[in-house]
């Protein structure tokens, strides 16, 4: 139903009790944290508004701001969706995330050196040999290698949701190559840009720290015998659909931005060529895929990556950042493990809560799954991007039969989630010129160094355009929004 007010840019906004709504309480009042900044755009004219959103918009092309979307017959390069009002995250609640989320990175970087040394956590016969053995990102090529610092994944991007009980559960671990840290500081500099008199009547934490702190974790992991490290990254190219991030990164670290061909190994070691001569590299920040990295150990006709790499960091003589080999611990089914994971490496039990989720190699979580498809969310275990899903009660009978086989084809791959309520946040809706609710998710970013982390204080928050939609990937047609943490 909607709301009572008749503030200009809200009149087609519609409360809908199903659902956790960050901006309106079960009895429709606004939320005390949102109050102020509710007053506020409701001072806006619709016109004033649009001038303010344009301006915005205008200011992520005129960055560059963009994405690709990969369809069947082209590639599409988009500007990010970007929605001017933003999600409020107090204090206390924030404290909770943070140390949820990091609590999972810490747990999951013992879990991969476990993996790939003694394999404790299986023969204690908690994770089962054959779930990790069967996962297309178990590499064989890291048993018993020991990545600079002991770190495997630097980066960790953590999705999680708001349900109706108005906790957070985690929807999934991101720790190959997480994406999308690039919008969370593009989307506070357009807030400030257009809405600068707003921003500043919230003490709101800083995110523009980010690429310092990023650099400083890589320096952690410098190899041995290394005073100042020199630190890059590689990344496939202009065509690749996170590039933007990519350059905006390299920019905010002070470093440069390669591809592979821009790297060459000699002698055990790894160098740049510039125009001044070779420079000897040591941290590599990789955006490139493990198989595609060096193509004398993975794919032979790899393009992208820098033949004898590998046996470079084999030595020690080069970081690599995430390690390769990570993606055996964000499988969605390795995932449905996080409770033990936890408790096993750190004695502790799970701050945030997994979904409940159901893994179809089992043959009665299988067996209830195919039963109930209409009722569930079926996830491949390795795609991301919001690729392969099917949200069950949103097929047709025939399209369910046909998940039916897909599963039975392939068990392994395939997970399933009960359909959970994301929460709802005030999204501005170009054609209607007014806010209605969209659900929305939040990606945080977490930073594992030797002896150090960190947590962005602010996410991505990132929203599902679409009526109705929960799908909320930027691949998938969603947008996102400012993410505010409160200092106090």
């Amino acid at each position: 139903m909607k709301t009572t007010t008749n503030l200009p840019l809200f009149t087609s906004y519609e409360f809908d009790s199903r659902f956790y709504d960050e901006l309106f309480d079960k009895n429709k009042d606004v939320r005390e944290i949102y109050k102020k900044l509710f007053e506020i755009f409701g001072s806006y004219s619709v016109t004033e508004f649009n001038r303010l959103n344009k301006q915005a918009k205008d200011s992520f092309f005129n960055l560059g701001i963009t994405f690709q979307v990969y369809g069947d017959n082209e590639v599409k390069e988009k500007i990010f969706p970007f929605d001017l009002f933003p999600r409020i995250i107090n204090n206390k609640e924030w404290t909770t995330l943070e140390k949820g989320v990091l609590q999972r990175s810490k747990a999951l970087n013992l879990f991969l050196w476990d993996l790939y040394h003694d394999q404790k956590i299986i023969k204690q016969g908690i994770v089962p040999e054959d779930l990790i053995k069967s996962s297309v990102n178990f590499l064989p090529q890291m048993i018993g290698l020991d990545p600079p610092g002991g770190i495997y994944n630097h980066i960790s991007g953590t999705d999680l949701i708001k349900h109706t009980d108005g906790k957070y559960y985690v929807l999934e671990d991101n720790i190959r190559c997480p994406s999308g840290v690039s919008y969370v500081v593009g989307n506070r500099n357009a807030v400030k840009h257009a809405l600068f008199g707003v921003f500043n009547q919230y003490n709101t934490q800083t995110v523009v720290d980010y690429g310092a702190r990023l650099l400083e974790t890589m320096e952690t992991v410098k190899p041995q015998g290394v005073d100042v490290p020199v630190c890059v990254i590689i990344t496939p190219g202009v065509y690749n659909s996170a590039y933007y991030e990519h350059s905006f990164l390299a920019k905010q670290m002070g470093v440069v931005l390669v591809e592979g061909r821009d790297l060459f190994v000699e002698n055990e070691f790894v160098y740049m060529r510039t125009i001044y001569g070779p420079e000897k590299i040591d941290v590599i920040y990789r955006r490139i895929d493990d198989l595609f990295i060096d193509p004398l150990v993975f794919k032979k006709d790899s393009m992208l990556g820098v033949p004898g790499l590998f046996s470079v960091y084999l030595k020690g003589n080069v970081a690599l950042v995430n390690a390769p080999g990570t993606g055996v611990a964000d499988d969605k089914a390795v995932y449905t493990y996080m409770p033990q994971i936890i408790k096993y490496y750190l004695d502790e039990e799970p701050i945030l809560s997994n979904v409940h989720t159901y893994h179809c190699s089992r043959e009665d979580e299988r067996k209830y799954v195919l039963e109930n498809i209409d009722k569930l969310v079926i996830k491949p275990v390795d795609e991301s991007g919001g690729y392969g899903i099917s949200i069950g009660n949103r097929l047709t009978k025939e399209e369910i039969e046909k998940v039916k086989e897909t599963i039975k084809a392939e068990p392994r791959k395939y997970i399933a989630q009960p359909i959970m309520s994301l929460s709802t946040h005030p999204t501005f809706i170009d054609e209607n010129e007014s806010f209605d609710s969209r659900h929305v998710d939040l990606r945080t970013f977490t930073l594992l160094g030797k002896d150090t982390d960190f947590v962005l204080k602010g996410g991505l928050t990132r929203v599902a355009l679409k009526k109705g939609n929960l799908v909320v990937n930027s691949s998938q047609g969603g947008g996102s929004k400012d993410t505010w943490v409160l200092k106090k």
